[in-house]
């Protein structure tokens, strides 16, 4: 029997989280220092900008938060 590893993408992980992160597109100056420290890959890239969430994966850590410099990012209680 052979056993992969699994991956977040496979699995809606984004159903454990109790607090989630809200993004303010006005407030975002586009320097990404969110993208990368987020573990779960949720904070999407597009054309050099970031876009909304991926709730399906996001498990509302916060990390991204205290990343922000600019307020861009709030966490809210609750899904």
């Amino acid at each position: 029997m052979t056993f992969a590893g699994g991956t977040s993408k496979e699995f809606n992980t984004g159903e454990w989280r109790t607090n989630t992160p809200v993004f303010y597109p006005d407030l975002c100056k586009q320097c990404l220092l969110c993208v990368p420290v987020c573990p779960d890959s949720s904070i999407p890239v597009k054309d050099s900008k970031r876009l909304d969430f991926d709730y399906d994966h996001c498990k509302g850590c916060g990390i991204c938060v205290k990343a922000c410099p600019f307020d861009a990012i709030v966490m809210k209680e609750g899904r």
